[in-house]
C-alpha cells in the first residue's frame, strides 16, 4: 500500500524509480512508514507538499524540486535527502527496518520534522516510536530564542493551526485533549538538532488549504513561515 501511493500525480517520475528525475538544490522530501488505521504519512499528500513549495520558491531563492518526493524509510536513497517531513506520527508503526533506516538517517546528518498529531494518546505512541530510533535521547522543548525561530522569518509564538473545517468554522482551534501548541526536539551529542516536533497543530492543513479564500490569513501565514524556517534551518546547520 505504501509503495503504490508513493509517486501518485508526480509527472516526471515513476514511483519504482529512485526519486525525481530532475536535479535540485532541495526536495521537499515526506516519509513514507507503516502505520495503523486510516491515517498515516499520506494525510494531505501531494496537495500540501505541493502548494507549500509555490511558497517556497517565490519567498527565497532557494532551488527547489516543485512537485511531491514522498520516500519510503527503507529506501537507500533516502540520505540524498537531508529534509525529512512526517504527519500523523501519532499512528505510526514502524517496523525493525524502518527503525534502523530511521536512526541511520538521523544519526548521519539528517532532520526530520513532524507535524499533524495531537493529545496525549498520539503523543506517547510517538514518543515510544522514537524510544526505538533514538533510545535514550531525551526529548526537549525548544525555546523561542532558538535560531530555529528566526533562520528566515522571526517567529515570536507558537501558533495552534486547526484543521481545515474547525479554522473555517472559526474554532475550536484543538483536537482530543491538545489544546496547548509545543515545539520540541531530539538533538545529538553535538546539540545539532534531529527531530523537530509540531504537536497539537496541523501546519499541512494550513499549507494545503492557503488558496481558500474561507481559510484564515492569520493561520496560512504562520504555518508557511514556520516551515520556511525549517528549511532554511536545516540547510544551514
Amino acid at each position: 500500500m505504501i509503495a503504490a501511493a508513493i509517486g501518485g500525480g508526480r509527472e516526471d517520475s515513476d514511483p519504482f524509480l529512485p526519486g525525481p528525475r530532475e536535479v535540485h538544490d532541495f526536495y521537499f522530501t515526506r516519509a513514507a512508514y507503516s502505520g495503523y488505521g486510516w491515517r498515516g504519512w499520506h494525510v494531505d499528500y501531494p496537495k500540501a507538499d505541493r502548494q507549500f513549495l509555490i511558497g517556497l520558491r517565490r519567498l527565497t531563492n532557494l532551488d527547489s524540486y516543485a512537485m511531491e518526493n514522498a520516500v519510503l524509510l527503507t529506501d537507500p536513497n533516502l540520505g540524498r535527502y537531508p529534509f525529512l517531513y512526517g504527519v500523523e506520527v501519532g499512528y505510526m508503526q514502524m517496523t525493525e527496518p524502518e527503525v534502523a533506516a530511521l536512526r541511520r538517517y538521523l544519526l548521519q546528518g539528517g532532520f526530520l520534522v513532524v507535524d499533524d498529531f495531537w493529545g496525549t494518546r498520539e503523543w506517547v505512541n510517538f514518543a515510544h516510536e522514537m524510544g526505538r530510533v533514538l533510545p535514550g535521547r531525551p526529548i526537549e522543548d525548544i525555546p523561542l530564542d532558538h535560531p530555529l525561530f528566526h533562520s528566515f522569518y522571526r517567529v515570536d509564538e507558537i501558533v495552534q493551526v486547526p484543521n481545515v473545517g474547525q479554522g473555517i468554522r472559526g474554532g475550536p482551534t484543538w483536537e482530543r485533549d491538545g489544546y496547548v501548541p509545543t515545539v520540541r526536539g531530539i538533538f545529538d551529542d553535538e546539540r545539532r538538532l534531529m527531530v523537530l516536533i509540531n504537536w497539537n497543530t496541523d501546519l499541512g492543513d494550513a499549507w494545503e488549504w492557503a488558496e481558500d479564500p474561507r481559510y484564515p490569513l492569520t493561520y496560512s501565514t504562520y504555518a508557511y513561515e514556520m516551515g520556511i524556517n525549517f528549511i532554511i534551518y536545516a540547510m544551514t546547520h
